[in-house]
C-alpha cells in the first residue's frame, strides 16, 4: 500500500480502536438510549459503518476504470478545507438516503465492532489496489463536496468519526 494511504489507514484505525476503548464500559442501555429526535451511540457507531461500507462498495466499482478518471487538483483541496470545518462544527447534517436505509436499526456494541473491523479490512483491500500514480485520481464523489481523491476520501472517514465523535459525547 502507498506509503501515505497507510498512514492515514493507520490513523483511522486508532481512531476507531480509540472510540471503542471509550465506550467499552457503557451499559446495553446507555448504548441504545435513543433521545428524541435523534441516535442513540450504537445507532451513531452504525451510521459510521454504513457509510464507509457503502463508500467502499462504491471505490470497488470506481477503480475498474480509475485510468479513466482526472486528477484531483486545487479546487478539491479546497473543498476539503470547507469540508473538514463543517464536519467539526457542532451542525446537524441529514444523512443520505441510501444510508439511512441500509443502517441497521439496534446491534451490540461488540457486533459493531466486529462489523466494522470487517469493513476496515474491505477498505484495506481496496487501498492496497492503488498504485503511487493513481493517489490523486477522483474516484469517490462525496454528497457535497464531490469528486475527491483516496487520500481525501480517508480524511473524509476520519472527519466523519470525529464530527459523530461530538454528537457522541453529547449522548454521555
Amino acid at each position: 500500500m502507498n506509503t501515505k494511504l497507510q498512514q492515514i489507514f493507520d490513523s483511522l484505525e486508532t481512531q476507531r480502536n480509540q472510540l471503542f476503548t471509550s465506550l467499552n464500559n457503557l451499559t446495553a442501555q446507555k448504548l441504545n438510549q435513543q433521545p428524541q429526535n435523534g441516535w442513540s451511540i450504537n445507532q451513531v457507531i452504525a451510521h459510521l459503518i454504513t457509510a464507509e461500507r457503502l463508500s467502499i462498495l462504491y471505490l470497488h466499482k470506481k477503480i475498474q476504470a480509475i485510468n479513466e478518471v482526472e486528477n484531483s487538483g486545487l479546487i478539491e483541496e479546497l473543498k476539503m478545507i470547507v469540508l473538514i470545518i463543517s464536519q467539526r462544527l457542532p451542525f446537524k447534517f441529514k444523512a443520505p438516503k441510501v444510508v439511512v436505509e441500509n443502517t441497521k436499526s439496534s446491534t451490540s456494541l461488540q457486533e459493531l465492532e466486529q462489523e466494522w473491523t470487517t469493513v476496515r479490512n474491505e477498505l484495506k483491500i481496496v487501498l492496497e489496489k492503488f498504485n503511487d500514480d493513481q493517489i490523486k485520481r477522483k474516484i469517490y464523489k462525496h454528497v457535497v463536496a464531490g469528486k475527491l481523491n483516496i487520500r481525501q476520501t480517508l480524511l473524509f472517514f476520519r472527519e466523519h468519526v470525529i464530527h459523530h465523535q461530538q454528537q457522541i459525547k453529547r449522548l454521555l
